[in-house]
């Protein structure tokens, strides 16, 4: 069995990380099975080194196609141009993408249109917002997969709602959990500790979600809460340049908040669990934040990861200062009602045990 799989961006690939691990143990137990991978590069990553592959333990690209800093249809475009020309190429016997990015649609298309079947890990997510693009790629690359690994219980009822056993394409559907999960136990253990770190408690803190950096009003109510919350506890707010600037450019100041440089992905993980309480705009640092059973608010209006807001994991607050302030305050008090909302931390092996046809 051959898999192709196409990944655009960092976080995709620290996903793919768990099932690349898998497909290379089931190989060297005498599996007949291979792995071809494919960097759209759809976000160009500068740590994304020959050492961020070592220290990930993550297998390089075999192809890199250079695609990147363009409009979504010109992006998508020329991504679904060159991955047919790796598939024609490679003939694989499934196409495996991750996710909801530009990358993630344009291998799905690819591989619709040379009917290959298409395995879609994190499928049924929904934010029901039609104005975000990963919404429209998450929903497309659904429909046209023969494989639906969802991380959730809810993410099965989305599909169930839209009628999946009526696709008429042999559509699969299966609870795997979360591959992050996966990749949140194998890491824990590689995580260190990133420069610049106060002793003692402190809250964690990520901006960078468009919807709060494009507008001058969100980031002034945030950035406010944020000042206000530095007085009596500590927060961490690795801050990547492109917000650094944007902040900068609103006249807005963080005057007692920790900044830190942007952090790779086992120094966040070190963050995360350490830290006592997460507030963010991420969609990957809210669940895990719930790995680590660490209190969360969102600051968002709407999430995918609805199930955390309904056990009490996570609390959306929006960008509304006041919400902000009382919520972080009062975030000790919050319980999770439900545990294992992301599965078991086998999602990676249940994967590869159904694209291999032995799943029941």
């Amino acid at each position: 069995m051959k898999v192709v799989t196409v990944l655009g961006a960092r976080p995709q690939f620290i996903k793919a990380g768990t099932v690349s691990r898998e497909l290379a143990k089931q190989k060297e137990s005498g599996k007949n099975v291979d792995e071809v991978i494919v960097h759209t590069g759809q976000h160009y990553d500068a740590n994304m080194s020959d050492i961020f592959f070592e220290e990930m333990k993550i297998p390089k690209p075999d192809y890199m196609l250079g695609v990147g800093c363009r409009t979504h249809g010109a992006m998508t475009g020329q991504m679904l141009e060159k991955i047919e020309n790796v598939l024609v190429e490679e003939k694989p016997d499934v196409v495996m993408v991750y996710g909801d990015t530009n990358s993630t649609l344009a291998g799905a298309l690819a591989a619709s249109k040379l009917h290959i079947p298409i395995a879609h890990v994190e499928a049924g997510l929904r934010s029901f917002n039609m104005n975000m693009p990963e919404e429209v790629n998450r929903i497309l690359t659904d429909r046209v997969s023969k494989w639906l690994f969802c991380p959730t219980e809810t993410a099965v009822k989305n599909l169930h709602s839209e009628s999946v056993e009526n696709w008429k394409n042999d559509a699969e559907v299966h609870n795997v959990g979360d591959v992050m999960l996966d990749g949140a136990l194998f890491y824990k253990d590689l995580a260190v500790k990133p420069n610049n770190v106060p002793d003692g408690a402190f809250i964690l803190c990520t901006i960078h979600r468009a919807e709060n950096t494009d507008s001058k009003e969100r980031m002034t109510n945030i950035i406010g809460a944020l000042n206000e919350i530095a007085h009596d506890q500590n927060v961490v707010l690795p801050l990547h340049p492109r917000t650094r600037k944007i902040i900068a450019e609103y006249g807005l100041g963080l005057d007692e908040v920790k900044v830190i440089d942007p952090v790779g992905y086992l120094n966040m993980v070190w963050l995360v669990s350490n830290c006592d309480k997460v507030m963010t705009d991420s969609g990957g640092l809210q669940k895990e934040a719930y790995f680590f059973s660490k209190p969360c608010i969102t600051l968002r209006d709407e999430t995918e990861w609805v199930e955390l807001v309904s056990a009490g994991a996570n609390k959306l607050v929006g960008a509304n200062r006041n919400s902000i302030v009382s919520s972080i305050n009062g975030i000790g008090s919050y319980r999770c009602s439900s545990h294992g909302l992301y599965g078991d931390g086998s999602a990676a092996e249940k994967i590869i045990t159904c694209i291999g046809g032995r799943c029941r």
